[in-house]
Order: structure tokens, then sequence, then C-alpha cells
């Protein structure tokens, strides 16, 4: 049986858990749980992936993931819950075709992001070659990441505080990682999928196999630089902070996503 075949259960249960979220929560209009049914929808289509008994590698890829999805899911559920509900769906939500597309599309997200873990973990334990040096440095490149992102979130949530708390009057951060990258939190979360890519690769046959599972930080990257992250953030400063000298002065010296990128 190929890679690719053994995916197809893999796909199914990504689907039909977003299937069955969608059937609850949009006749309610209710997308406070849209975060935390992402996070569940990774770890239980990872869950059901591994050809037993596991091997080092399908333990390490599947751990990163893990912890990957358990921080990031409780801190986006968490923060919806405490506000009551995510602003970007205030349209959608009241449309019951256009939220339950929102729906599939994060079944998309779940089964193409976390393709590189499915694969090696629907691979046969004979197939896994031992880890290596690639193999650290390409969790090396994972833990990296994943403390740059929750560095940046929690100096962004230390900032809201202290501006609730009337500590400041800044409008906007601009300090710690936010001083380097308009969007650090970002720039972690494709550094996260690209080291997790890394490690999986290893262990992935050479050429379309090895080339189908870098869809996973291309992915990531695409959406976030391209469609659901960086931009509608941009415009939404823009609108809120145009002409202000200190928002023009920050967009001029502080690359929008990769520390030595582009401003613009």
């Amino acid at each position: 049986m190929s890679v690719l075949s053994r995916l197809v259960p893999v796909a199914t249960s990504a689907y039909a858990l977003q299937t069955l979220l969608a059937l609850i929560f949009v006749p309610q209009q209710n997308e406070t749980y849209y975060d935390l049914g992402g996070a569940c929808g990774f770890l239980s289509t990872a869950f059901i992936s591994p050809v037993l008994p596991c091997t080092q590698k399908q333990l390490l890829v599947s751990t990163a993931l893990g912890i990957w999805c358990v921080r990031l899911g409780s801190f986006l559920a968490h923060r919806a819950i405490k506000a009551g509900g995510d602003s970007r769906f205030d349209e959608v939500k009241k449309d019951p075709k256009r939220f339950t597309y929102f729906w599939m599309a994060q079944a998309t997200w779940v089964f193409l992001v976390g393709l590189p873990v499915y694969m090696v973990n629907t691979l046969p334990p004979p197939l896994h070659p031992t880890l290596g040096i690639r193999d650290y440095a390409a969790f090396g490149l994972f833990a990296a990441s994943f403390l740059f992102e929750v560095t940046a979130d929690r100096q962004k949530s230390a900032w809201r505080r202290a501006k609730q708390a009337k500590q400041h009057e800044e409008k906007f951060i601009t300090s710690g990682l936010w001083s380097i990258s308009r969007h650090p939190n970002y720039v972690g979360e494709v550094g996260i999928w690209t080291g997790i890519w890394a490690l999986a690769s290893g262990s992935l046959p050479l050429g379309s196999i090895a080339v189908t599972a870098a869809v996973s930080p291309l992915f990531t990257w695409f959406l976030l630089r391209k469609v659901s992250g960086v931009p509608p953030l941009e415009k939404g400063g823009d609108k809120k902070f145009g002409g202000d000298p200190k928002w023009e002065e920050y967009k001029r010296n502080v690359p929008v996503f990769w520390p030595w990128g582009s401003k613009n």
C-alpha cells in the first residue's frame, strides 16, 4: 500500500470531526470553539495515523505536533472564550453555508499542514532510519521556532495587560520581538512547520512524497503571509492608526514578516 493511499483514513478523520462540529455550532451561530476544534482535529487525526509499533521518529514528530497543538489551541481557545467569541466571524456566522465552508476549510488546513506527521506515521517501522544529526537539527529548528512564537505571544499579552492597567498609553506594541518583525508570532509558526517537515522528510521516500509533504510549511506561509494572517491585520492597523507618525515610522523601520525581509 502506498503512502498516499494510507492517508485516506487520515483525511476522512479530519473532515469527519469538522463536519460534526459544524453540525453542532453552525445552527448556534457559535464560533467560540472554532480554534479549539482545529486543535482537536490535529490531535485526533495524528492519533489514528500511526502504524504500530511506533518508532522513535514517529514519536518525535507526533510529540512535536502535540506540543504545538496543545499550546496554540489552548491559547487561542482561552482568548476566544474570554472575549466571548471571535470578531473574524461576526458576519460569517450569520450565513450557515459560509460558516460551514469555514469549518470545511479548517479540515483542509488540518490535513495539509499536518501532512508530514501523518505521512511518517503511516510508514511501516522498517522504513524509518535511526535518528541522526539531521533529525536533531530539524527538531532544534522546531524548538527554536516554538520558543520564538510563544515569546511573541507572551510579550503581546503582557503588553495588553500593562495597557489595561494604565501602565502605558502605547497604541500598538513595538517592543521585544515586535521590534524586529511586525508579525513575529507568524514567523515562529512557519518555522515550526518547516522544522516538523524537515524532521519528517528524513523518513519519507525521495521525490514526490517528500515534496508533497513540503506543502505543510508552504501552505502555512501562504495562509499567514498572503491570506488570513498578515493582510487583514495590516489593513486593520492602517485603518486604525493610519496617519499616526509613530505607526508610519514603525512600518518604515520594522519588516512586515521576516526580520531580515521587506518592510512591505
